[in-house]
């Protein structure tokens, strides 16, 4: 392994590279790409990469970079792409029909405010968006995760067991073009990692059908074999998890990474890059004797209900950080964890960074001491972070 100097975005680029090579014994690699800020920088290190069997397509919009992943994913390739924000919205259609067709592409999105008015700064509205769509959904705290989940990413994609796309989720700015060293692995530990894929249904000159017309019965059934793989991600993931320890020496995060929680009566409950200032805060307050802990929610497709309800059993008060909106309801964490709280735990909700303002510590302190403080849980609350 090399540490090398780089950014969110080009760890990325540099995992899928890696990725795409190891599958040169096999149907190689392809990608469909289209520029967007903040990705542009990950697709632009793609394109100058050589690969022995596949290559990169510039194509003319994000609903094209997907449609030519959906095409090199049905004839056995590796497959990548990255977008974000409005980019994710007008590639809507083919993200659904990649997670319906039950192809095991990889996309790094960079979590970015939906427009307009224009907003180039980070918000989870855009992937949440696409929480319906059949992906599952990782979300990563540091560049060093970016790399590593990539990598994960195709091992759990690829499984027979799972068959279903990934999306793995970054920060806008604050990882995207954040400069962190960052251990990469030869290609060489990929290639032991990374089977050589062999996608069951891939296009041959054996009779298939793809896109025909379902009957009502035919749609059920195919939804709900994608809701048995969806049922499968959590132990597959385990699985990797043990796999890639044994191959790169460090452990992949959990779906829902514990800190000081096991004791603690109160929660804080966030995603993404909030969750290294919410650590901090939970440190201040257990310095002055608050029973404070916190939960980052890594995986969110598939929703870890059972780990979450287990995280939340015997908490007083949980207070849940949400970098987004659904007009008409509050967070959308918040709408999903809510009912998994125990009997008498207030549960509130905090929308805080909406938008890409800075949520630093003392915007955590105030929604800790209001947590403490409420003598029941109300509305979701706006926090001004700008």
């Amino acid at each position: 392994m090399t540490m090398e100097l780089l950014s969110a975005n080009h760890a990325s680029a540099v995992a899928a590279t890696l990725a795409g090579r190891a599958n040169r014994s096999a149907r190689g690699f392809g990608s469909g790409v289209y520029p967007i800020t903040p990705q542009t920088e990950c697709i632009e290190l793609l394109c100058n990469q050589e690969f022995e069997k596949g290559h990169v397509v510039r194509v003319e919009s994000e609903h094209s970079a997907m449609a030519v992943c959906m095409g090199f994913a049905l004839s056995g390739a590796r497959t990548f792409t990255a977008s974000s924000s409005n980019g994710l919205a007008y590639m809507n259609e083919n993200v659904f029909a990649a997670g319906f067709y039950r192809l095991p592409i990889v996309m790094m999105a960079v979590n970015r405010a939906l427009g307009p008015p224009w907003n180039i700064w980070v918000d989870h509205g855009d992937t949440l968006s696409l929480r319906d769509a059949g992906w599952v959904q990782l979300y990563c705290e540091t560049n060093q995760e970016v790399a590593d989940t990539t990598l994960a990413a195709y091992r759990l994609a690829e499984d027979r067991r799972v068959m279903l796309p990934v999306m793995v989720c970054q920060d806008a700015f604050i990882l995207s073009h954040t400069m962190m060293m960052t251990d990469i692995p030869e290609q060489a530990a990929v290639d032991a990692f990374l089977p050589a894929l062999d996608l069951p249904h891939r296009v041959s000159n054996r009779p298939r059908t793809v896109g025909g017309l379902d009957t009502p019965h035919e749609t059920e059934a195919h939804r709900r074999q994608q809701e048995v793989a969806m049922g499968q991600v959590q132990p597959v993931y385990a699985e990797v998890q043990a796999e890639f320890l044994k191959h790169f020496g460090r452990k992949l995060a959990d779906p829902v990474v514990s800190y000081r929680a096991d004791d603690a009566e109160v929660l804080l409950v966030s995603m993404g890059t909030i969750a290294a200032t919410v650590r901090t805060v939970v440190d201040e307050a257990r310095a002055k004797g608050v029973r404070a802990g916190a939960l980052r929610v890594r995986m969110f497709r598939p929703f870890p209900a059972e780990v979450l309800a287990r995280a939340m059993a015997g908490k007083k008060r949980v207070g849940i950080i949400d970098r987004n909106l659904c007009p008409g309801l509050g967070g959308i964490l918040w709408s999903e964890m809510r009912a998994l709280a125990p009997a008498g735990c207030l549960v509130q909700d905090y929308m805080a960074g909406v938008g890409g303002g800075d949520v630093r510590p003392h915007h955590l302190k105030w929604i800790l001491d209001d947590l403490c403080s409420r003598p029941e849980a109300g509305a979701p609350i706006f926090l001004e972070v700008g």
